[in-house]
């Protein structure tokens, strides 16, 4: 197949110069399939890498992916939620990245998870797995996390939640995920 000129007559048969005629509609497909295609590769890892600039930076903002909430505070602490167990890990803290540990691959996520969370009278509260210390979070937009959640619980059935993790038989240390943004 040859690469058509701009000068070339369009193969549309319209007898005009390509650049004339479907030369921008083909550019505009072109630019919206780049765009998909972009689109479609949004990982767990790169949202956290978001979150944590985010966090660098000391905005406080809120992210939703599949299952997930992210979020940073204007202290430059930033977390990562799983809400169907209700899983945390820190990701930031005082504006410097964490490490969190967190393998991807097309079928599964797997994190290994610190904390659980919950949202009680407008706070969120972290218990930590290690310990079960409990961390009160005053800055943590508890209320867009509570809405949050619940758009979550209506946009995925019951059916759906249920599979997001492995059975107990074949679950690995760390909680697997479907990679399903």
């Amino acid at each position: 197949m040859s690469k058509i000129g701009r000068n070339d007559r369009c193969p549309c048969g319209s007898g005009r110069k390509y650049k004339h005629c479907c030369a921008g509609r083909d550019e505009a497909a072109r630019r919206a399939r780049l765009a998909e295609s972009q689109s479609a590769q949004v990982t767990l890892s790169s949202e956290v890498a978001k979150i944590q600039a985010q966090a660098r930076e000391k905005t406080a903002t809120v992210r939703e992916l599949g299952v997930f909430i992210l979020f940073a505070t204007a202290e430059g602490d930033a977390w990562l939620l799983e809400m169907t167990d209700c899983d945390a890990i820190q990701i930031a803290r005082a504006g410097q990245p964490l490490d969190p540990q967190i393998e991807e691959n097309p079928e599964t996520i797997a994190v290994n998870w610190t904390h659980t969370f919950a949202v009680h009278d407008k706070t969120l509260m972290l218990t930590a797995y290690a310990d079960q210390e409990i961390l009160n979070i005053p800055d943590a937009p508890s209320q867009t996390i509570a809405a949050a959640l619940r758009r979550l619980r209506r946009r995925f059935s019951d059916e759906q939640l249920r599979q997001v993790h492995v059975s107990a038989a074949e679950e690995t240390p760390a909680a697997d995920v479907p990679a399903q943004p």
